[in-house]
C-alpha cells in the first residue's frame, strides 16, 4: 500500500505536498518523494525514510512550481530497500512525464517483455510502476499528432493502459508543459479522491489516496475518481473527466475499511469510522450469537485502528470498556515493517500494558486483524504476564487466508496464521483461550451499510477470489518464490541516500 498525491494550484504547491504526505505517512515509511514542476523543468526530491527524514529546508526550496505530485512507498512489488524504485518515476519521453502509483500490477513480467521487444522501452528497476509509466508513455506517444497534446490522446492513452495493464492501480502523473492526468485501475480496487480549493477567484485541483489529506490541506472533497475513469487538469486549471475503460465494476479493497485508511478518511463514499464502528456492532452479534458462554469482564482495543470496533462492541455488549495498552507513538507501524524479524522485536517497544486493568480479569482483546500472528502472539502475552486470568482475541475481519496481490504485504501463505489453521489452532498458536473472527458477509454489510452503493468488494485475502481473474495457483507459487529469493539476496540500503535533481524537458524532442 502507498499514499499518493497530486496538486495543480495557483501558488507554489511544496508545502502542500509536503503536508499531504505527513498526513498520509500511515500509507508507507519506506521512502518519499515530490516532484514539481516550474514552466517545463520537473523539480525532484526523493529518498528512504519517512517524509519528516526525506525533507530538509533546502530541499523544499528547491521545489519550484504550482503543480506537482508526491508519494509515500510501502513495499509491495520490488525492492523495499532500493533508493531507486523510490517514486515518482521519470521519463523523459514524451515531453517528460513523472508518476506516482498505488497498488500493484499482476502481469508485469509480461508487461516488462511487451516493453522491451516491441515499445523499445527500458525498464531499469524491479518495480511495476516504473512499467506502469513507461506502458503509459508509449500509449501516448502513439497518440500525438505532431509534437502537440490534446486531451483526446491523454484518454486514448489511458484507455490503452487499461486495456493492457491487469491489476490494482490508483495513479497520479504530471506531463511537463500540459497537465496533470489521474486515472485509476476498471474494479476500483485503490482508492483516489478529488478535492478543490478556490484560491484568487480560481479553482485549485488536489487528488489523494484518502480525503484526509484534503481536509488537511483546505481542500473540499468533490468525489472519488471512478474506475477506469481518467481526469485531466492542464496547468491553466481546466479539468477533464472521461470514462476510460469498456467495463469496469466497483469493488474498493475491503481491507481500506478494515485497516489501511485512517478513520477520519471518507473513501467511496464510506466513512472509515462509521464502517469500524457497525463492524463492532456485527462482532458482537457473533459473540452473543455463537460465544455466548465467554465469561468476558472487560473489552480492549489493540490501539488504534480498533478502537472504534472495540468501543462499539462492548457498548452493545454492555460491558467496560478500557484502554488496557498504551501506545508508544514514535514507533512506526509492525505491518508495514520489511523484515519478521524487525517485527517481532517492535511490538514490546510500541505497546505496554496498563497492569492494573487486566490483573483478574477475563479481558476480551479486539484488534482489527490477524495477518501473521506474531503481534497478536506477543500482545496475549503481555496481557497474561500483566496478570490476566483469560485472554480472548477478537478480530474485526475475517481470518486472511490467502495471499494479496493486489498491493498488500503478504504474498506467502507461510506468512499468514490462518492458512491451514482453524480458529481452535489459532487460538493455540497466539496463546489465547479463544479467537473470534468476524463473518465475511458482516464485514461487507458493514461497509455497505455506510454507503448503500458499494455492493461489491475486493476480497481475495479473505476467499481467495482474485477480482482481476488472471491468478493462478502458478502465479502464486511465483511470488512466493520470488519473495524467498529477495530475503535471501544481499540487498543495497538505500536509508541514508536521496535523489534531487531537476530534470529541464523543454529541449526534448519526441524523436
Amino acid at each position: 500500500m502507498c499514499g499518493i498525491l497530486g496538486v495543480v494550484g495557483q501558488a507554489p504547491v511544496n508545502q502542500l505536498l509536503y503536508d499531504g504526505l505527513q498526513v498520509l505517512q500511515h500509507r508507507g515509511q519506506d521512502a518519499a518523494g515530490i516532484v514539481t514542476t516550474n514552466g517545463k523543468t520537473f523539480h525532484m526530491h526523493k529518498g528512504s525514510g519517512m517524509v519528516r527524514d526525506v525533507f530538509r529546508t533546502r530541499n523544499m526550496r528547491s521545489l519550484l512550481g504550482t503543480a506537482g505530485i508526491a508519494h509515500v512507498r510501502y513495499p509491495t512489488a520490488g525492492s523495499a530497500s532500493c533508493l531507486a524504485e523510490a517514486q515518482p518515476f521519470y521519463v523523459n519521453s514524451p515531453f517528460g512525464i513523472v508518476l506516482a502509483h498505488n497498488g500493484n500490477l499482476t502481469n508485469t513480467e509480461e508487461l516488462k517483455a511487451d516493453m522491451f521487444r516491441h515499445d523499445l522501452r527500458h525498464i531499469n528497476t524491479n518495480s511495476d510502476s516504473e512499467v506502469l509509466l513507461n506502458v503509459f508513455a508509449h500509449e501516448l506517444t502513439q497518440r500525438l499528432s505532431g509534437n502537440e497534446l490534446n486531451v483526446d490522446a491523454v484518454f486514448g492513452a489511458i484507455e490503452a493502459v487499461h486495456r493492457r495493464v491487469r491489476g490494482a492501480y490508483a495513479v497520479v502523473a504530471m506531463i511537463a508543459g500540459y497537465g496533470l492526468v489521474a486515472f485509476r485501475d476498471p474494479n476500483g480496487i485503490r482508492p483516489l479522491v478529488i478535492g478543490t480549493c478556490v484560491n484568487n477567484g480560481k479553482t485549485e485541483y488536489m487528488f489523494a489516496s484518502e480525503s484526509v489529506a484534503l481536509d488537511c490541506s483546505g481542500f473540499n472533497l468533490l468525489r472519488d475518481v471512478q474506475p477506469g475513469e481518467g481526469v485531466f487538469v492542464g496547468f491553466d486549471g481546466e479539468f477533464h473527466a472521461r470514462s476510460c475503460a469498456s467495463e469496469t465494476r466497483h469493488a474498493p479493497c475491503l481491507f481500506e475499511y478494515v485497516y489501511f485508511a485512517r478513520p477520519d478518511s471518507v473513501i467511496d463514499g464510506a466513512s472509515v469510522y462509521q464502517a469500524r464502528i457497525v463492524m463492532g456492532e456485527k462482532l458482537a452479534e457473533k459473540i452473543r450469537r455463537a460465544l455466548p458462554e465467554l465469561d468476558i469482564d472487560v473489552v480492549m482495543p489493540i490501539p488504534d485502528t480498533s478502537r472504534p470496533s472495540a468501543l462499539q462492541l462492548a457498548n452493545h455488549l454492555g460491558l467496560p470498556y478500557r484502554e488496557g495498552f498504551i501506545k508508544n507513538r514514535y514507533i512506526g507501524r509492525t505491518f508495514i515493517m520489511p523484515g519478521q524479524a524487525v517485527r517481532k522485536k517492535s511490538v514490546r517497544q510500541k505497546l505496554n500494558p496498563v497492569a492494573c486493568e487486566f490483573k483478574g480479569r477475563n479481558v476480551l482483546l479486539v484488534d482489527d486483524s490477524i495477518v501473521r500472528g506474531t503481534t497478536s502472539k506477543e500482545i496475549v502475552q503481555m496481557a497474561r504476564d500483566a496478570g490476566a486470568k483469560k485472554v480472548y482475541f477478537a478480530s474485526a475481519a475475517p481470518a486472511v487466508r490467502f495471499p494479496n496481490v493486489y498491493g498488500i504485504d503478504m504474498p506467502t501463505r507461510a506468512e499468514l496464521l490462518a492458512t491451514g489453521r482453524n480458529e481452535a489452532e489459532i487460538a493455540e498458536e497466539i496463546g489465547a483461550d479463544a479467537v473470534i473472527y468476524q463473518d465475511l458477509s458482516a464485514l461487507e454489510e458493514a461497509v455497505s451499510s455506510v454507503n448503500p452503493k458499494l455492493s461489491s468488494y475486493e476480497t481475495s485475502c479473505f476467499n481467495g477470489e482474485y477480482i482481476t481473474g488472471d491468478i493462478t495457483p502458478a502465479y502464486l507459487d511465483a511470488i512466493e518464490a520470488d519473495r524467498l529469493d529477495g530475503k535471501a539476496g544481499a540487498e543495497q540500503s538505500g536509508s541514508e541516500q536521496m535523489i534531487d535533481l531537476n530534470l529541464n524537458v523543454a529541449e526534448q524532442n519526441l524523436m
